[in-house]
């Protein structure tokens, strides 16, 4: 096999891998905050949760083999590969965390699916890198420091300037910090694949400093994302925490990649990843706002079937969907199980062409 086929199954490895351990990790988080205090509240109870190690080890799994697939493959192919994820967690969530996935969600996970491979198909090339000192050298460059320096500022606004409060009612927070602190690793490890694999073939790479300064920012990395990811999972639903995580980790890591790497791009190219990006947004904006929308799949293809049909068959269809329990058209309930410590988030559905309205409650959303 050549190269690049190797670093794309590599790729899809990890996205399976990466997908299972939200769920895993979800489920362990559950049990600990059951005997002790949560994770969202600064308690580390879960180190304690055998599940919780599991969904670790299961994650680390799938960063190794992320970790080689840079080695074989370009950054600009594998990170949109880990759109994937977004459908193996949410699949597993549906089935083992009861965070039902509905018809609206389908159809964001494809839409992220869909712009992900209108990314892989016209990205450009990225240049050969041969040696440990060659990463060095890009990363030197004058416009990546600034964008390094720009991700650090940021990443400590968002940890010691943001009221915490703010860090656990808006999803976004520990998820940019996860995401931000994640494309300044993704070139040290496209620089340590390449060190391993160049030692392995007799070309040791290890005796160069800058390889162990690269280990040293791969770490921290690791550990920063690991303890503001275990936040975001234990505060809000893993079906909006992966695609959110999804879209900012890689529209941050490209940004870096072509910022370091300087690819030539034609405005073919330029164009196509651009509408890669908006449709994996949508994905995901449709994702976040309609996870709590009651519209299974089957009212969901009974709407379709009645609505094609001729005469009334469009009103039959939203009868149908009525008496799968939406009332003229609006469908809002309350965010996932946890919603009551985290912050209740109101969910707005298709209904509010007719005027309705939603004020939260304990339990959900009230029509009135």
């Amino acid at each position: 096999m050549s190269e690049q086929t190797v670093g794309l199954a590599l790729a899809l490895s990890s996205s399976l891998f990466i997908g299972s351990s939200f769920v895993i990790k979800k489920r362990g988080l559950r049990r600990a905050g059951a005997s002790g205090l949560r994770a969202g509240s600064g308690g580390y109870s879960y180190l304690l949760e055998p599940l919780w190690w599991l969904g670790l080890g299961t994650m680390a799994a799938g960063e190794v083999a992320n970790f080689a697939a840079y080695a074989f493959a370009p950054a600009i192919l594998v990170t949109p590969l880990g759109a994937l994820s977004i459908i193996v967690s949410a699949v597993l969530a549906h089935h083992l965390l009861a965070e039902k996935l509905n018809a609206f969600g389908v159809v964001g996970c494809l839409l992220c699916i869909a712009g992900s491979l209108a990314i892989v198909l016209h990205a450009p090339e990225e240049r050969p890198i041969t040696s440990v000192l060659q990463v060095w050298a890009l990363a030197m460059q004058p416009w990546f420091l600034l964008y390094v320096a720009a991700a650090l500022a940021s990443t400590l606004y968002l940890i010691f300037r943001v009221p915490p409060e703010v860090q656990t009612s808006n999803i976004l927070v520990y998820v940019a910090i996860c995401s931000i602190v994640g494309s300044l690793s993704v070139m040290s490890c496209k620089a340590l694949g390449i060190a391993l694999k160049l030692t392995f073939e007799g070309n040791n790479q290890f005796i160069f400093p800058q390889t162990y300064l690269f280990v040293l920012v791969v770490a921290s990395a690791v550990v920063t994302q690991m303890n503001y990811l275990n936040k975001a999972l234990d505060l809000f639903n893993t079906a909006v925490v992966t695609p959110i995580y999804y879209v900012m980790f890689t529209t941050a890591t490209i940004a870096a990649s072509m910022i370091m790497m300087r690819e030539q791009q034609t405005l073919a190219q330029l164009l196509t990843e651009v509408s890669g990006f908006v449709t994996i947004i949508c994905g995901t904006f449709l994702l976040s706002t309609t996870k709590d929308v009651d519209l299974p799949l089957e009212a969901f293809w009974q709407l379709l079937i009645r609505g094609s049909s001729g005469g009334g068959g469009a009103a039959n269809g939203l009868g149908g969907l009525s008496s799968a329990g939406s009332r003229t058209g609006l469908v809002a309930l309350a965010t996932d199980e946890e919603a009551g410590e985290g912050g209740v988030e109101l969910a707005s559905a298709a209904g509010t062409a007719v005027g309705a309205k939603a004020v939260p409650s304990r339990r959900g959303v009230t029509p009135r």
